[in-house]
């Protein structure tokens, strides 16, 4: 049987099939069901109330609108809610109940096709996806700066931060122990599929799924900043960083976790993080597994480096190659990709 190479989606299919995702009401009650995501952004806005009375706003990828009410109810005299998908006619519905008509104006187009009469003073948006670069909204957040911020103006959050660590996801073992367990369930040895499941459960793709300070092998590293004020649509077109660590002990390590954590401006400075030391967000960590498990000890030495960029089948999927040494030995390098 022949198998055809997945053909590359030109950038008007690219974005059709990414509005068309978020003309689904889950996604909706998934991001809100967020208490962490969008009580973050409500305090940051009520927060620096300062920034927003009588002040015009750029709410991109405004979804069902509360971000842009957040921003009225702030004081904005003027809120441009733009939202591509079709969930727009629920942010008009939402904005007219809540009786908001006169100060959100919600624009059914993408941002890059928008009609905004003029600058303004304040961009906000929830652009962020897994690992911070998946299915997100940077470069039109970059793309709006460019062409509406006033000089001075602000953009909430204003940075972002990225952070790796290596880590023992028990799962694993629990899920290739399983298969040593069927003698004692059934009397049958089924013992020689390990190598078959082990095999499968570390060569997957990126998984989205929650870790735990138990899984944390080391001090985590920040190994990318993203300043909005100032970073370019190159700039994001490969973001790279490296690493080093330095094991706390004795441990199998299965791979890396990767999260993100965003900034918003304002003299008490409020940070939104996707931390497996803190609350859960729906953002949750992302996996990067090794081929095989690791031994390390007590000090275990880590470095590499890593690095994300779009997919060339589809700007809004991720790939994401890592290269790694662990305990001094030979480099390998593992490319992962989330998005078909």
């Amino acid at each position: 049987m022949a198998f055809l190479k997945k053909r590359k989606l030109d950038r008007t299919e690219q974005d059709s099939e990414y509005f068309q995702c978020y003309s689904d009401i889950t996604v909706h009650e998934e991001m809100l069901s967020d208490t962490v995501r969008t009580n973050a952004y409500k305090t940051a806005i009520f927060r620096s109330q300062d920034c927003f009375f009588g002040k015009t706003v750029l709410d991109i990828g405004a979804g069902t609108g509360i971000l842009s009410i957040f921003c009225a109810q702030a004081g904005a005299s003027k809120v441009y809610a733009v939202e591509a998908s079709t969930v727009s006619q629920l942010a008009c519905d939402v904005v007219k109940h809540n009786g908001m008509e006169g100060k959100i104006e919600v624009i059914c187009n993408p941002v890059e096709n928008a009609d905004i009469p003029g600058e303004v003073d304040v961009i906000v948006s929830e652009w962020m996806g897994y690992s911070l670069m998946y299915e997100s909204m940077l470069s039109s957040v970059l793309y709006a700066r460019d062409k509406w911020l006033k000089p001075g103006g602000l953009i909430f959050p204003s940075l972002a931060d990225l952070f790796i660590v290596p880590i023992n996801d028990t799962t694993v073992e629990e899920r290739l122990d399983f298969w040593s367990g069927m003698k004692d369930v059934y009397g049958v040895d089924m013992s020689c599929v390990e190598t078959f499941a082990r095999k499968c459960v570390m060569s997957q793709d990126m998984a989205v799924c929650p870790i735990y300070p138990e899984n944390i092998l080391s001090h985590p590293v920040k190994f990318a900043t993203l300043n909005l004020a100032t970073i370019t649509q190159d700039d994001i077109a490969t973001i790279a960083g490296s690493f080093r660590f330095c094991c706390y002990g004795s441990s199998l390590m299965h791979g890396f976790a990767v999260w993100f954590a965003v900034s918003f401006p304002g003299e008490n400075r409020l940070t939104l993080s996707t931390s497996p030391y803190g609350q859960e967000t729906h953002w949750k960590q992302t996996m990067l597994y090794l081929e095989e498990e690791v031994h390390v000890e007590q000090d275990t030495e880590i470095s590499g480096d890593i690095r994300m960029s779009p997919s060339e089948n589809n700007a809004r999927h991720l790939c994401v190659s890592i290269t790694y040494s662990i305990g001094g030995g030979a480099c390998k390098t593992r490319n992962f990709q989330m998005g078909n």
